[in-house]
Formats: C-alpha cells, structure tokens, sequence
C-alpha cells in the first residue's frame, strides 16, 4: 500500500432563527421572512434520504487475488464492510459496527482479510483494526489509546508485515514501527527527530525518504541510501514553494518527486539518488498535477491527472493508453478513476461520476476486454431531474481567474432565483466538477449554487496559492465578495436572498461573511467553523505542531501578526453578524473545537441577535453518522427556506441523532 499519498500534497493540510435588527449596524433593513419559493412550477422535491442517507453499496474494492468484492453497506443501518464472491450471491457483512460505522478499509495481501481504521466519536485518533473473513474474527492492531495510527506501506511479496506510523511516544510527531501481522507485536522501526512531517518505504519496505519542514517552514527531501546509512538533503522548498517524494523505483536507484521549485505549476520528476540528475516526466501549464497513477508492481508512471475546470489524465506509459481508452469508452465525458485491481493486473473496478451522474462502480476483465455494472450508488435518483453544474470564469477585483462552479435549478423559472454560495474548506482544497449531493439538494429546493476557487486554493498554481497568504478574511473574502457580485449581474440571483453556507474553513468564510459584509447575505450557515484565527491556532491537535511554521506563513504568525488576526476574526466584529446565522458543531472536532462555535454563538447573542445552535455529541469535524447528517440537512433545509425562500422537505424529528439545540 502506498504512503497514503500523505507526501503526494503534504502541504495540503486540511483544516476538510432570525436575528433581532439593531439600530447601530450598517444594514437598514430587516432580513424578511420569504414563503417558499413559487417561481419553480410544478416541482419535484428530491427525498432527503435519498440524497444523504448511506448508499446500499459503496467503496468497492476487489481483492488480490480477483476472487471477491467488498463494499460498504448499512447493517442495521450502520456503514460495515461487506464481501461477496464475484458472480455469486453469497455476500456477508465481515463487521458488525453498530455506531460510528466504518469508510476506510483495505485489503490483506492474501485475501484472506481486511483492515479498517476507525475513530471513536470523531476525535480522528485513528485505530487499525483486522477482520479474518472466515472466522469474522476481529483484532485491534494498535490498542493504544490518544494514539493515532496511520499506514505507510504493506508489500505483496513481504507477508505478514506493515509500516505503520504512530504517535505514541510524543503525540506531536509520527514514528515508524513495523508491525507483525502474525503475532500482533509492533517494534520501532525509525524514529522522529522531530521535524518530520511524512515518510516513505522503498519496494523492500525500508524507510528511505523523508520530508522535513524547519521553523522557517522550508520543506528537505532527505534521503538515505540504507536504513544503516545517514540522512542527506537532496532537494528543498522554501516557504513560498511545495513538493515532496512520492515512491522509489523498484530497484531503489530513483525516487519519483513532486514539486513546484523553478515553475508556478508543480510537475513530475525522477531523481537519479546517485548521480541526483532529474529528468522531467510530466507538467501542465494550465494546471498543478492532482494525482500520479502508478503501475502496482514495478512503481513506474502510467499516468498523470490534472484539473483546471475539469479533470483531465493524461498517459504516460504507452502500453496504458489501451485501458484509459477503454475506460473512457464508457465514462463519456464524466470524471473516471481507477479504485484497485487484483495482483495479477487482470481485473479493475473504475468509478465514473459527474455533477448529474452519481458514481457507478464497474468490474473491468483487461483480458476479456468488456466491463460489468456493479453497483449504481444513488440508482433511486435516476427518476428525478438533477442540475447541471457549469464551469465558470470569475475575474477578481485585482484581475486574478476564478475557476468556479454554478449550477442553476432545473424546470420553468420565473423572476430572480435565491443563491447559496457554497464555500469549500480547506482552505488549501478546491472545488471541482463532479456529483455533489449538498449540490444537488440546495439546487432541488430552487437555489442557484455558486462555488468559488477563491485564492489560496489549491491546484492552480503557486502563484494563485500564495496570493492567499495572510488573507483570510479580507483578499480571499474579497473573491467571494465579487463572486457574489457576478452571480447578481450575470446570473439572475436576486440580491436580498443570498445565503452563504460552508464548513471548516468554509465555515470561517461565512462568519467572516456575515460579520465583515452584513449587507451582502440574508443568512449564513457555519459548519465546524473557527471564529477566531488566534485561538484557532492555540488548539490545534498536537500532531499539528511541526507544521506551526505553515500556519504562520499562510494564516498568520501568532505573535507578528497579533493585531491583523484579531482584525481578521469574526468573533470580534460579532456585534455586526445581525442577519439570521446558524452553527453546527461535532463536540469531539480535533481541529476546530467546540469552544469556536460556543464562543462566537455568546458574543452574537450578547449583542441581542439569535443564533440557531446544534452540537452532536458523538461528532468531531464533519458529521458522518447518518442519523447526525440527516438531521444537520433538514434544520439547514428548513433555516435556508424561511430566510431566502425555497422549497422545504418537512422537518421530521430524526431516530438515533445527538443533536442538541442550545
């Protein structure tokens, strides 16, 4: 299993009732209750369920050795893994979770089982768990708890054994241990000095690379010719660039690189480790490489993908060109990847999505030529008419490009149509071309949806990247400002029914929103957002730690820049947030605590407006359990449609959930 991709973007650090009108603020006029939007003739509401409930199957992956598929499926209506022999009907749920519910899971070496990681209540300290998947049998790998684990590498042709990286001698930085498998013990393998931020194991399963970062946020390849043998420097990146290692060649000899050092867009490369001769293997001029599709044996490059408005793969390997043919013989013009294949190259299962076309999952025999329909995720969609979502220019007031994204209901329209501007978190993330259920939903309830690439995001560049550093809350809210703007002017949004809605840092977008532009939106909608960069800052988890020096140079430094992250903080222009504002919380959220959302929801109410507040007790950064996300989109349904006016699903009280109102 390759590094979790962790050094692919190692910088890309994911952070993923109506308000009384006061006299003193600048907006006059009160934000009016609107009736659910009319201008949409005879309209079909799309079930919430539908949308947001657990898929029936999902996640397939074949197994090694090209016998069985697994999948995740509700048991109980908890997500659990389930495996079935292709071309049989003998599937079985192998986990018998009954809270949280299990995503991420992988495959033995042998086929034999299966691992998952999973976290408790959303606090993301992550444990291995392995399931035997004759005996159902389950083992828990790292018991350790306030531990995260993580995995760097498995190989095929080295049994019963797996890197893993822990935290548990200092919860601020990742040591390697190899882990048995057969007998369940873990030993150090390389330890942490301290300053490094990612690793990765060569094809014999030797840690051999490593990415460093400095106080000064300047980021080292260190590379090592043995496990006996000192650490070197073969490349750098200063504050302003990025890159990182992505995998060793198969005799060890070169090391695949990524990075943006001597261009704005980051492009691929083989260092020759003696000789340290680098040959380019790829680069885009319209946009950052996003992903490297590497061959399972050898780690050579097959193809190379990148996004401007669309994602785009492009092959590298000639001998690859037959099956990326195939593949787009039967994905059209929609976004395709390729999820796992067996050991012997033989059979795939490939995923095909787009904003109209929920993913597909199909089994792809390389030798018979011909693809099989597994599993269509949302089938129960295909009765109703979803949007379209239309890839857009937006120029910023300094003349910077804004990949953006509006999608516009469908059915007869009449007058000027409410907006949600949905904003990504991140920031360092982007919004691409793809299915989006929350898309989707708002689209189905009459609102137009803009999403923006507002500076900072990723995958356009350094230049475009670096153009956010040190702007929250002022040149990145100034993107949005003047999307908003667009929207109004060329897209026929009706300028008093704009909603600005997002998560993480998406939700530090729309408290920024509301309290620096209060004439711009009617309502906001903040999900696990920070409401001050200071205090945000001060309680990042600890393994955040060695990346201070990121923080500092794209958000902010804590002492430097003291009066300039106040300034930027909602929490202290609260007073001025007078239009309706709901806030959602997961009490056990790891990078934006509770005590963001618990401190700005008291300083609005201090100033005599009302703040719709829910918090899950069982949540952490993001709402995964069903019945939790069920009940966030229908009270986010029902605010959005008494403030800008929309169709509403009736709310319902919903089974199971932890939500509480305060």
């Amino acid at each position: 299993m390759r590094n979790s991709v962790v050094l692919l973007i190692i910088l890309s650090f994911v952070f993923s009732g109506c308000k009384k009108e006061q006299e003193k603020t600048t907006v006059k006029k009160k934000a009016k209750i609107h009736e659910p939007q009319k201008a949409i003739e005879k309209h079909v509401l799309i079930p919430r369920k539908l949308l947001f409930g657990n898929a029936k199957k999902s996640g397939l992956q074949i197994s090694p050795d090209g016998r069985l598929l697994a999948y995740i499926a509700p048991l109980n209506g908890v997500k659990n893994i389930h495996v079935k022999t292709l071309g049989k009907d003998d599937e079985k749920a192998v986990t018998a979770d009954t809270h949280r519910g299990i995503t991420a899971y992988f495959w033995n070496h042998d086929s034999k089982s299966m691992f998952y990681l999973q976290d408790k209540d959303g606090n993301e300290n992550y444990r291995l768990y392995q399931v035997d998947l004759e005996t159902l049998k389950e083992k828990l790998l790292t018991p350790e708890k306030g531990v995260r684990a993580g995995v760097i590498a498995m190989r095929k042709h080295i049994p019963g054994k797996m890197l893993i990286s822990l935290n548990m001698r200092d919860n601020k930085v990742f040591d390697v241990y190899m882990l048995d498998l057969k007998t369940g013990k873990i030993k150090l393998d390389t330890k942490n000095p301290g300053n490094i931020l990612g690793w990765v194991a060569d094809y014999n399963l030797k840690i051999r690379a490593a990415i460093a970062m400095d106080k000064d946020a300047k980021k080292s390849l260190l590379v090592r010719n043995s496990v006996k043998s000192p650490w070197k420097t073969y490349r750098t990146w200063d504050y302003l660039e990025s890159g990182g290692p992505l995998a060793f060649s198969k005799d060890g000899k070169s090391l695949l690189v990524m990075g943006n050092k001597g261009s704005d867009k980051s492009r691929l490369y083989s260092m020759d480790l003696k000789t340290r001769k680098i040959t380019d293997i790829f680069k885009s001029k319209k946009a950052d490489l996003s992903g490297v599709i590497l061959n399972p044996d050898d780690n050579h490059v097959e193809a190379v993908e990148f996004e401007y408005f669309k994602k785009e793969l492009v092959v590298v390997d000639s001998s690859f060109g037959k099956d990326i043919e195939a593949i787009r013989n039967i994905a059209g013009n929609l976004r395709y990847g390729i999820i796992n294949r067996s050991h012997d190259n033989s059979r795939w299962i490939v995923a095909t999505a787009g904003p109209v076309s929920p993913v597909k999952y199909y089994l792809y025999d390389r030798k018979a030529d011909n693809f099989t329909l597994l599993v269509e995720t949302r089938m129960e969609l295909s009765k109703y008419k979803l949007s379209p979502m239309n890839p857009v220019s937006i120029k910023s007031r300094d003349g910077l490009e804004l990949v953006s994204y509006l999608t516009v209901p469908t059915g007869k329209t009449s007058g000027k149509l409410p907006m949600v501007l949905l904003v990504h978190g991140g920031p360092w993330h982007r919004d691409s071309w793809s299915y989006d259920p929350m898309v989707q939903w708002l689209a189905n309830r009459g609102y137009v949806v803009l999403q923006v690439n507002f500076r900072g995001s990723t995958g356009f560049g350094k230049a475009f990247l670096n153009a956010g550093n040190k702007e929250w809350g002022r040149k990145m809210q100034h993107d949005l400002t003047d999307a908003v703007k667009w929207a109004i002017n060329k897209a026929d949004v009706d300028a008093k029914r704009v909603a600005i809605m997002g998560g993480s840092y998406g939700g530090y977008a729309v408290l920024a929103g509301m309290a620096f532009t209060p004439e711009l939106y009617a309502a906001g909608v903040d999900i696990v957002g920070p409401s001050s960069i200071e205090t945000l800052l001060k309680t990042i988890p600890p393994y955040w730690k060695p990346m201070m020096a990121v923080f500092s140079t794209r958000v902010g430094d804590l002492t430097k820049d003291a009066a300039m992250i106040r300034e930027r903080s909602p929490l202290y222009s609260a007073h001025k947030i007078v239009r309706p504002l709901a806030v959602f919380q997961g009490a056990n959220d790891p990078r934006v605590k509770i005590s963001e959302s618990d401190q700005i929801v008291k300083a609005v109410r201090k100033s005599g407006n009302e703040v719709l507040y829910i918090v899950y007790s069982d949540e952490g950064h993001g709402f995964r359990r069903e019945s939790n996300r069920m009940d966030f989109i229908a009270r986010s349904e029902e605010f959005l449609a008494k403030h800008i006016g929309g169709h509403v699903e009736p709310f319902k009280a919903v089974k199971g959930t932890t939500a509480k109102k305060f």
